[in-house]
């Protein structure tokens, strides 16, 4: 977390939300004014409610200004949440039945309460009365619209800022931005800014995320921070900042249990390091990443597979028709499995929920099967390659080991291509290709890259039946293997035909 700059010993008020208090170093100052703006539906009454409900469990009276909502619906809202809000006192400034006759047509409020004045004056009799440490003010678009001017609105949101600023009170100013333009002078009148946006998306649901715009005296996380609106309340999720985690790890080796595909990388993958495996659709990226999984959680580490592609009971039932048996990792839990569906997701939400594995339950291999899915749960592809960098930063300071799959378009040739060029981020490369041989398709692998150390720069064969995994020697005796269509100038040593055995050792011509 940030550290809050609290040089002159100002208490910091929490906002209830602890994704929020992380991002603003801590929480509110005490005894300021602060804007939240949003459009309708970004989640700014459930803020001021939780910012409330936390001051009354520390024991700090909490008054709620309603002057766009009535009580009832405020009720609703909680219940909805499941709050209660009784120990918080609400304000209602919302006309009865009797006030909606012709001639009380003026504003929303009674005519005896017309002039901006009044209403002020009302709202004010109840701060004396009750001494709040919290209140907030829901809306200003009614005060606005009771100013009539932008003049005479401003002043009266200077009169409320000088009168809270010698009441130890702190205040929260809610404003759906229903009025013309952006109300910069309001932003500039206010200790801070929060600002809340709701953005749509062809398919699934929106994405909301938040920015604290401004914050005098105080260092704070910028930029956009993504959050989701739940039962409980709104979730905030930090934008991750890699160099702030830091940390000491013993290294070591993560091994797949197959001597071969050990020996491509150099003996295994090293700790701390991410591994990209790319190729064509059905080449067998995820089932060799499960095949990491199975053999960490065998060795007692902690690991973590997120599916975007397929359903967790198809993942399973395929790794048990290949010898391993995940549901006994599964209920040692030692093997954590989490169904992804990028429809449903923010690219905030999807972090915050590996980090959370990391810090609470020691997961030291992290699977993303895969990056495809991933990229469907970005707003654009430009910020999927800084997303991962913090990401894959993040795990590296952590000790964390992470594989991530990507499928490539195409199936044999030189035309497969990428949806997105992220190769460049990870430590090392496991390439998959498809080849023909003795007039069958057949699979084959190799390391490109590794950062961390020396691995082999062979092409092996992958073999996926028998429900078994296998990789085979090095195809020595093929060039051009990576393009599909390789060029063989040997014997057919070592390669499986269709019936799964040997192939006969026949001489051909190059």
């Amino acid at each position: 977390m940030v550290a809050p700059d609290n040089r002159n010993g100002i208490n910091l008020l929490s906002t209830g939300i602890a994704g929020l208090d992380d991002i603003l170093g801590g929480g509110f100052f005490q005894n300021h004014l602060y804007l939240i703006e949003g459009d309708p539906g970004t989640g700014k009454t459930t803020i001021a409610l939780q910012f409330l409900l936390e001051g009354a469990r520390l024991g700090q009276k909490g008054l709620y200004v309603a002057l766009s909502e009535s009580r009832s619906e405020l009720l609703e809202i909680a219940e909805s949440h499941g709050w209660s809000l009784d120990p918080v006192n609400i304000f209602e400034m919302v006309p009865d039945d009797s006030e909606l006759k012709p001639e009380a047509q003026y504003t929303v409020f009674h005519p005896s309460e017309v002039e901006l004045a009044d209403t002020t004056g009302a709202v004010l009799a109840e701060v004396e009365r009750l001494q709040p440490v919290r209140v907030v003010f829901d809306s200003l678009s009614e005060l606005r619209m009771l100013a009539r001017d932008s003049l005479r609105y401003r002043r009266q949101v200077m009169g409320l800022k000088r009168y809270f600023a010698g009441r130890n009170c702190t205040v929260l100013l809610l404003d759906d931005r229903t009025g013309e333009g952006h109300d910069l002078q309001l932003q500039s009148i206010s200790h801070g800014v929060v600002m809340l946006e709701s953005l749509e998306r062809e398919y699934g649901i929106k994405r909301r995320r938040l920015e604290i715009r401004k914050l005098r005296g105080a260092q704070f996380r910028e930029g956009f921070h993504d959050y989701t609106i739940q039962r409980g309340g709104l979730e905030v999720y930090p934008r991750l900042v890699a160099s702030e985690h830091s940390s000491d790890f013993e290294p070591m080796q993560i091994t797949s249990g197959i001597q071969e595909l050990d020996q491509l990388f150099g003996g295994g993958i090293d700790s701390g390091t991410s591994t990209l495996m790319m190729g064509p659709a059905g080449c067998g990226k995820s089932t060799l990443a499960v095949r990491y999984a199975a053999s960490a959680a065998e060795r007692g580490i902690n690991a973590a597979v997120f599916a975007f592609d397929e359903t967790l009971t198809t993942l399973v039932g395929r790794a048990k028709g290949l010898g391993m048996d995940l549901e006994r990792y599964i209920q040692s839990g030692k093997l954590i499995l989490r169904q992804v569906d990028a429809a449903e997701l923010s690219p905030g939400q999807f972090v915050h929920a590996i980090s959370d594995l990391v810090n609470e339950q020691s997961v030291k291999l992290v699977i993303i099967d895969s990056l495809n899915g991933f990229l469907n749960a970005m707003p654009g592809e430009k910020f999927l390659a800084l997303q991962m960098h913090e990401l894959l930063g993040y795990l590296a300071h952590k000790g964390v080991t992470t594989l991530l799959t990507l499928a490539q378009h195409g199936f044999v040739g030189i035309n497969i291509t990428a949806p997105v060029d992220v190769s460049y981020l990870a430590d090392s490369v496991l390439l998959f290709r498809y080849f023909e041989a003795a007039g069958e398709v057949k699979q084959a692998l190799s390391v490109i890259k590794k950062r961390s150390g020396e691995h082999e720069r062979t092409i092996r064969e992958l073999v996926m039946k028998n429900g078994t995994i296998r990789v085979g020697k090095a195809l020595v005796e093929f060039d051009g293997v990576l393009t599909g269509v390789p060029k063989y100038h040997g014997k057919l040593e070592g390669l499986e035909d269709a019936s799964g055995k040997i192939g006969k050792h026949v001489k051909r011509p190059a």
